[in-house]
């Protein structure tokens, strides 16, 4: 008995009242005196609490229908932490609104109506930590729209209508290590637009217009893990094309329109574990490219149009010695010439392989 009622003592001293907590949310003290969450969830808001509690470091304010945000919204809140406005309606950021939240580590802005984001309007958040602005409109980006958010370390961006991106675009994300790009529109690259990135260790380009990656463009991300750039229209890699990414290890490219991959492209991937070249229009490769993999664990080349000639004969030599998983073996087949049309690689004998005129 005596512990059920120090239980509801708890209870009451989680959601006792707290001061400046607007009507229409639920406030609570989960961490000590100092520190309010604020549950404005679903509540049918159409613009941003004008009070809130000076304590409140928790602020949920999803699937309402806030239309803006206006200047020094957060003066209030100077202790915020984390901040959710998912699913709202919000079209216009004034410039200042988020002046003095230099404790914010997370900020949710994610299936808004955002067309434009204000430069420099990220400026005092200097601890920000994840900034999530995927499903809006954004179509242009500027190096003076990230300034100062030097803490910076995961940035989402995918569902917006980006087309092009130019250079030095995320320069002063110096700490950035996941950047999502995926969904939009881009057809273009500058060749310095990863400039500054070099503790980036995620790139995803997934479902975008790209036909071509400028030689040298990731250069700056040494530091890089995995590149996804499946479902763009890439129909060639240059030779420089992945030039300076000498700590990739997955590297995906699979539905693109690639027909032709030189030689030496992947020669400095030396720690690649992980490629994916389905689901493109291959009818040959060079087999003694992977040679230049001594990591490679995974290897993805089903759903191409193979061509089994003589021009096949390195890569038929290769898949019998490797160890790499070739991922579904079974589902590597010929599609010509018509005699060997859906003959499986497994089955091919390099010596009876003849070149085609």
């Amino acid at each position: 008995m005596q512990h059920l009622m120090w239980l509801m003592l708890v209870i009451l001293l989680m959601v006792q009242s707290v001061e400046g907590c607007p009507d229409v949310c639920k406030c609570y003290r989960k961490s000590g005196p100092d520190k309010s969450e604020v549950n404005c969830h679903k509540r049918g808001l159409r613009a941003f609490p004008s009070e809130l509690p000076p304590d409140a470091w928790i602020l949920k304010l999803g699937e309402n229908g806030i239309t803006d945000l206006k200047a020094n919204a957060l003066r209030s809140i100077p202790k915020i932490e984390s901040i959710n406005l998912q699913r709202n309606a919000i079209k216009f950021i004034h410039t200042t609104a988020f002046s003095g939240a230099k404790q914010l580590m997370l900020l949710n802005l994610y299936g808004n109506h955002i067309t434009d984001l204000p430069l420099r309007g990220f400026k005092d958040l200097l601890n920000l930590r994840f900034l999530m602005l995927g499903q809006n409109q954004i179509g242009v980006l500027k190096p003076e729209m990230f300034a100062g958010m030097r803490n910076l370390s995961d940035l989402d961006l995918p569902l917006n209508a980006l087309t092009t991106l130019p250079s030095n675009t995320f320069k002063p994300l110096i700490a950035l290590k996941v950047l999502d790009l995926s969904l939009n529109r881009i057809q273009r690259i500058s060749p310095k637009a990863f400039t500054g990135l070099g503790q980036l260790m995620f790139l995803n380009l997934d479902n975008n217009s790209l036909k071509n990656i400028p030689a040298g463009a990731f250069r700056p991300l040494r530091s890089l893990d995995m590149l996804v750039l499946d479902n763009n229209l890439l129909f060639t890699l240059s030779p420089l094309a992945l030039d300076g990414l000498d700590n990739l290890q997955e590297l995906y490219l699979r539905n693109n329109e690639l027909e032709h991959l030189p030689p030496d492209v992947f020669r400095n991937i030396r720690k690649l574990s992980q490629l994916a070249l389905s689901g493109n229009r291959l009818k040959t490769v060079d087999g003694n490219m992977f040679n230049h993999m001594p990591d490679l664990k995974k290897l993805y080349l089903h759903d191409n149009p193979w061509q089994c000639d003589c021009n096949i004969i390195s890569l038929v030599h290769w898949m019998g010695q490797t160890k790499a998983t070739l991922s579904p073996r079974d589902a590597l087949r010929c599609v010509s010439p018509p005699e060997l049309r859906n003959k499986s690689f497994s089955s091919l004998q390099a010596d009876k392989l003849l070149c085609l005129a």
